[in-house]
């Protein structure tokens, strides 16, 4: 069953005057490709490629010029403001480059957030309350901080934030996470660190799309996505010239090397 469907997705910007002037950015130019339940997606692309674009309208952040984009069953073009944001909030998991942390929360907080602008618990008895925590402390051990509910954004190292915010996008199950550059603001073993853990995630069955500008992020996805000029050049799944790499063997092979060399530092 596919997650995510489009059809023919355009998106166009007029830039300049508004009385025939001006010019027209074609930034989509006609995209096509669809993402079944359970597989992890690299979106790629140079600087103008359209990748932004796209993960704008994969998040129904924006709206395509034409054609169709099915998300779980819903047409999401054909969604008014508030049906748009209940679809975000509901169907959709985010994680951002920059951790997107509310720095006066703990991490349990900050992971109860969407549970919390559910309308549906707008007006929650004591109960719906309990299940909330219940529900975003369960997520925390999902991803190893079950012994980091209470501490603050400024207590957890960068990783653990990424971990947080990854906690964060899992609450509300959501249909499928969509990842910006998720690793960019984080070191060669913290981004070793949240590769594997979206590896641990898919393999459990979660749908993830992930947008990156480096090959070797896109290496541990199970199918690449390439964008360029606004156009999808190439739809490639792992296996067809390598398999997908294992961020957690990288991560204990990192580990070794980083070991070997502090020993040779520490002899000379």
């Amino acid at each position: 069953m596919a997650v995510l469907e489009l059809r023919g997705i355009r998106r166009e910007y007029r830039l300049g005057g508004k009385q025939g002037g001006g010019v027209t950015v074609r930034a989509l130019k006609g995209i096509d490709f669809s993402a079944r339940a359970g597989e992890f997606i690299a979106v790629m692309g140079p600087s103008g490629s359209g990748k932004s674009t796209l993960m704008n309208i994969l998040g129904c952040l924006d709206k395509p010029s034409g054609g169709t984009y099915w998300l779980d069953g819903i047409e999401t073009s054909k969604s008014d403001g508030d049906a748009f944001a209940r679809i975000r909030n509901k169907k959709i998991g985010f994680v951002f480059q920059s951790f997107n942390l509310l720095a006066r929360t703990t991490a349990l907080e900050n992971v109860e957030l969407p549970l919390f602008y559910d309308r549906g618990n707008r007006r929650e008895s004591g109960r719906k309350k309990m299940n909330r925590k219940e529900r975003a402390a369960e997520v925390l051990r999902e991803v190893g901080l079950g012994d980091r509910l209470y501490h603050f954004p400024s207590q957890l190292s960068g990783g653990q934030q990424q971990r947080v915010a990854i906690a964060r996008a899992m609450v509300n199950d959501p249909a499928f996470i969509l990842a910006d550059e998720p690793t960019g603001n984080l070191d060669t073993e913290m981004t070793l660190e949240i590769m594997s853990l979206f590896q641990d995630l898919n393999r459990r069955g979660k749908t993830i799309v992930m947008v990156t500008h480096e090959p070797e992020l896109a290496a541990y996805t199970r199918r690449i996505i390439t964008l360029r000029d606004g156009e999808l050049v190439s739809d490639q799944a792992a296996g067809e010239k390598q398999p997908a790499r294992d961020a957690r063997e990288d991560l204990v092979q990192w580990k070794r090397d980083h070991a070997l060399l502090s020993g040779e530092r520490e002899g000379e």
